[in-house]
């Protein structure tokens, strides 16, 4: 992203993230990136990571995914960016289709605000009166992490992905409350950067399963930041929310099956 736009930039979302394989110790794995599209002030970046087995040699696709990034402005100006340059008809098609991907985003979240509005009306509530379903409550699972040097990029902001890690720790464990097996995660869903976090910050890391599909269960993470003052007087900074959907297996590897859950 920095190549193209010849300043620093930022993540502000990534689209929905499938995996497609497992990577393990000692396997081999590639990531490959390029801007597929520019856009005013922001672009996409096409990410494909593949893992190679040493033994034979072959290469399996992990996930394929897409992050926005933004240019950071410099001074009060905001920076404009280029065209990208289009040299083969991989390039073209994914440079028509990440202005279909943006389209799908933003119509995201405009569906998630409208839900919001329509849930939060007074008397709507949901229940659920099946006999054997599960309370969520004991599937809350809170974590606060402290960013330090090693979790930040050049500019002091946490990386992205560091917080995609400790999102993934917490939604793990409130996953296994309701499988008591080991989760695999499958995808991570709405994952967006509504501020930023930086060294010396507190985040608190907020889980708790949402619902169940038979052989899947989502669960929402919610970030906040706080800087020493804001710790001392309890005033969050909401910066980043996503949604996982983990599976789970027994030991013969078949796929469990989760219980219905009352929220």
């Amino acid at each position: 992203a920095e190549k193209h736009a010849g300043v620093s930039c930022v993540t502000a979302s990534m689209d929905d993230i499938r995996f497609e394989e497992a990577a393990r110790v000692g396997q081999i794995i590639a990531i490959r990136t390029k801007v597929n599209r520019a856009f005013k002030t922001s672009m996409e970046v096409g990410i494909k990571v593949t893992v190679q087995d040493v033994l034979t040699n072959a290469e399996k696709i992990v996930s394929v995914a897409y992050a926005t990034y933004v240019a950071k402005p410099v001074g009060a100006r905001k920076v404009e960016l280029q065209p990208v340059q289009l040299l083969s008809a991989e390039d073209h098609l994914e440079h028509s289709l990440a202005i279909e991907r943006r389209r799908i985003r933003l119509g995201y979240i405009q569906v998630f605000q409208k839900l919001m509005q329509e849930s939060n009306k007074e008397g709507d509530f949901y229940s659920c009166e099946e006999k054997d379903a599960v309370s969520t409550e004991h599937t809350h699972v809170q974590s606060t992490e402290l960013v330090l040097p090693p979790h930040a990029n050049h500019h002091g902001n946490t990386f992205g992905g560091q917080i995609m890690a400790w999102m993934q720790t917490v939604a793990s464990i409130s996953a296994s409350r309701l499988c008591r097996s080991h989760p695999i995660l499958k995808s991570v869903n709405m994952f967006k950067f509504w501020g930023p976090s930086f060294v010396g910050d507190r985040l608190v890391f907020n889980a708790i399963v949402n619902n169940t599909f038979h052989n899947s269960v989502e669960v929402g993470v919610r970030v906040e930041a706080y800087n020493c003052e804001e710790w001392i007087k309890d005033q969050p900074r909401h910066i980043n929310s996503a949604f996982l959907v983990f599976s789970a297996v027994n030991d013969k590897g078949e796929l469990l099956t989760f219980p219905r859950v009352k929220p």
